[in-house]
């Protein structure tokens, strides 16, 4: 896993000890890093693709794709982490088992309320 990066940490500083006490910090108002994981399902569990997509200032710099394997890189900084996270094989096989483990897993979890849900929904319009 890697480390927080210097803007990530700023916000959590801020965030435990308040923002009153850094009041000389201007902060941009723009969320700085997200990290978005993505559950792809093709007639139920037959075909399942995990898609983790790694974004900094609203710019995609690395994902990792099920059907692809390993880490891509979006940006010449995303080539330099795909490099890296690829090169270590315990953390690829992590990964690679994400689509069981986290796809596969929720999905079972959710079909009742989800897929095989058979009462209609009701509304009412009121004024």
């Amino acid at each position: 896993m890697g480390r927080v990066a210097p803007p990530g940490a700023l916000l959590v500083a801020l965030a435990v000890l308040g923002a009153s006490a850094a009041a000389n910090v201007e902060l941009s108002g723009v969320f700085q890093e997200m990290v978005k994981s993505e559950c792809h399902f093709i007639n139920g569990t037959d075909r399942v693709r995990f898609v983790k997509r790694f974004i900094y200032n609203r710019k995609q710099y690395v994902h990792f794709d099920s059907d692809v394997g390993h880490f891509v890189g979006d940006t010449p900084y995303g080539e330099k982490v795909a490099r890296y996270w690829n090169s270590d094989p315990n953390w690829m096989e992590y990964r690679r088992a994400a689509v069981d483990r986290h796809c596969r897993h929720n999905y079972e979890l959710s079909t009742p309320f989800v897929v095989e849900r058979r009462v209609p929904p009701s509304v009412s319009i009121s004024l």
